[in-house]
This record gives C-alpha cells, sequence and structure tokens, in this order.
C-alpha cells in the first residue's frame, strides 16, 4: 500500500499510539504521534498536513485555530464524542471542520450502571470503612434498582444503551430529550426530576444544557435522590449540587466528570495542590464518588476512537479529492 495522507496525532497517550501505529499504516496513513497538546507553541508539527487528531483532554484556544488554519490544517477529528473542548463555529470561520467519532456506547454504559449501584448500596462508605477494618454493617441500607425510577436525560446511543441495561434489573424507566429517538417512557425533565429516585445525565454539553441540572430544579427533585453523571461536568452547577448534599436534600451523587476538572483529571496531584475547592468538597463527603473521566475508557472504545479517528480524516481527503 502507498501511503498517501499524513495526519498529526496531538495529545496522544501510549496506548492510543500503540493502536495508531497499529492501524495506521492499514489505513495507508503516516501518522505523526505527540504527547504534546496541540498549541501554538507546537504547531509546526502538523506543517504539511490537513488533518489533525487531538485529545479531548485540552482546550484549543481560538488563537491556536488561527495558527492550525494559517499553517494550512483544514480538519479536526478529536477523539471523542463531545467537542466542547473546541469552538467548532470558530474553527468554521477560519476553515477548519471539525469532527468527532463515535466509540463503543457500552463503556460508558457498563460504568453508569457501576456508578448507580455504588451510589445506592453506599460503596464509598462501605469500603473506607473496611479499609480501617471497621466490619460493621453501614448506618444506611441499600436499596434495590427493582424498587426504584431511573430518570434517564439524553437517549443518544450512550443513553439508549443505559435505558437497555436498567431493564434487565425491572426499575421503572424515564426518559428526557429533545429529540427523541428511541423506545421509551418520555416525559418533560420537571416531571422526570420529580419522579426519579436516581437521575442520570447523558446529554451533549451546549449552551442551553449547560447547569441543566441546577439550584432550582433540584430542589425540585425527590428528597434523597441520587445523581448519576458520566456526560460532562458543567451539565451539574457544582455549587447548587454541594449545597442540595449538604442540606440533606439528595441520597448522593456519582461523578465521572466534574465541572473544572480540565487541568486536574489526567494529572498525578499527590504532591501538589490544585485550585478547586468544590471538588475537594465533594470529595470529602461520604456519599460522593468521584472518578477521573475514565467511563469511556475501555480497550474496545479506545481501538473504536482510534480507527474512527483515522477514518474521519480520510474521509475528509476524499472529499477534497473528489470535490
Amino acid at each position: 500500500m502507498t501511503y498517501t495522507v499524513g495526519i498529526t496525532v496531538y495529545g496522544c497517550e501510549q496506548d492510543e499510539a500503540v493502536l495508531f501505529r497499529e492501524l495506521a499504516p492499514r489505513a495507508g496513513v503516516v501518522p505523526i504521534i505527540t504527547a504534546a497538546a496541540v498549541s501554538e507553541a507546537t504547531i509546526e508539527l502538523a506543517s504539511g498536513n490537513r488533518c489533525i487528531s487531538v485529545s479531548h483532554k485540552t482546550d484549543i484556544a481560538n488563537s491556536t485555530l488561527r495558527a492550525l488554519s494559517r499553517t494550512g490544517v483544514s480538519y479536526i477529528s478529536t477523539r471523542s464524542v463531545g467537542y466542547n473542548h473546541i469552538d467548532v463555529d470558530y474553527a468554521a470561520s477560519v476553515g477548519i471542520s471539525v469532527g468527532n467519532v463515535a466509540y463503543s456506547p457500552d463503556s460508558v454504559a457498563d460504568y453508569t450502571l457501576m456508578l448507580m449501584l455504588m451510589a445506592v448500596r453506599s460503596a464509598k462508605a462501605t469500603v473506607r470503612r473496611t479499609d480501617v477494618h471497621d466490619y460493621r454493617l453501614n448506618d444506611v441500607r441499600g436499596k434495590e434498582l427493582r424498587d426504584l425510577t431511573v430518570g434517564v436525560i439524553g437517549t443518544g446511543r450512550i443513553g439508549a444503551a443505559v435505558m437497555d441495561r436498567l431493564r434487565g434489573f425491572g426499575c421503572r424507566i424515564l426518559a428526557y430529550d429533545n429529540h427523541p429517538a428511541t423506545a421509551a417512557d418520555y416525559v418533560p425533565l420537571d416531571e422526570l426530576l420529580r419522579q426519579s429516585d436516581i437521575v442520570t445525565l447523558h446529554t451533549p454539553l451546549t449552551t442551553d444544557t449547560h447547569h441543566l441540572l441546577n439550584r432550582q430544579n433540584i430542589d425540585e427533585m425527590k428528597h434523597g435522590a441520587f445523581v448519576i453523571n458520566t456526560g460532562r461536568g458543567a451539565l451539574l452547577d457544582t455549587e447548587a449540587l454541594i449545597s442540595a448534599l449538604e442540606g440533606g436534600k439528595l441520597g448522593g451523587v456519582a461523578l465521572d466528570v466534574v465541572e473544572g476538572e480540565e487541568g486536574i483529571f489526567y494529572t498525578d496531584c499527590r504532591d501538589r495542590a490544585f485550585d478547586s475547592k468544590a471538588l475537594l468538597r465533594l470529595q470529602e463527603l461520604p456519599n460522593v464518588f468521584i472518578s477521573p473521566h475514565t467511563a469511556y475508557y475501555t480497550d474496545h472504545a479506545l481501538r473504536d476512537t482510534v480507527q474512527n479517528s483515522l477514518t474521519n480524516c480520510l474521509e475528509f481527503e476524499s472529499r477534497n479529492l473528489h470535490g
């Protein structure tokens, strides 16, 4: 096979690099791989390539988008479903198209169910107690999913996969989405919040969904309800969430994403301070479980992500070639 397409892969972790080196030659691609995030300081690595692949872990500044355009980049494939780390409209204004990738929805769906079960069984408090050899039963008894109503906000591929799993537990399922796309019991958002024992978030982060759960509608939720978020941190108003937890309104939360996680998640903070009082407060609470944006991170999903990022770039080049 003759290699004809060059792609610069930014923010590439070691496990991704292994896959890019395996899959790129099969697709007729010569990748330039770097662990560095795309920025004006690393722009020269994109020279000569119209397509780049980027990680979701770092925001891309508009000044970087301008510099990329001047360098000749006209397509960015982000290795994520969400693309709130890129100003897509601004990118278009400087001649750059942005594409996201699809990957196995089962990765996030499985993780979401795990978080639900951990939340309703007070897993964090139980593990902490046993770690210090306190083997007494927790003060709070667990709940069974079959006895609960679960509200699913966002019913795309991941939300639909979550509902498929929930049906096996026998619980009642309510759904909310501006564009219903699957068989479900759809209700208005305020009704879903009033009736649900567990609320799980699977909608993209946009200007319309920023702080979708806020002080006003959290107050409308069932007393003792649980919130699960494997979507994006800013879907939740963190300060309102903390107030509801401290006041006993909510029974607990399990978060794989947190507002303001950028620069904290995916780094080793054991020996350095970081400026996020909200995150520190959440982690202090016994009924809050936090993981570092890892729900998507499985063997299957990672291979999907790399393969589809390559495919996106090749399809863009093909469209350019054939007008």
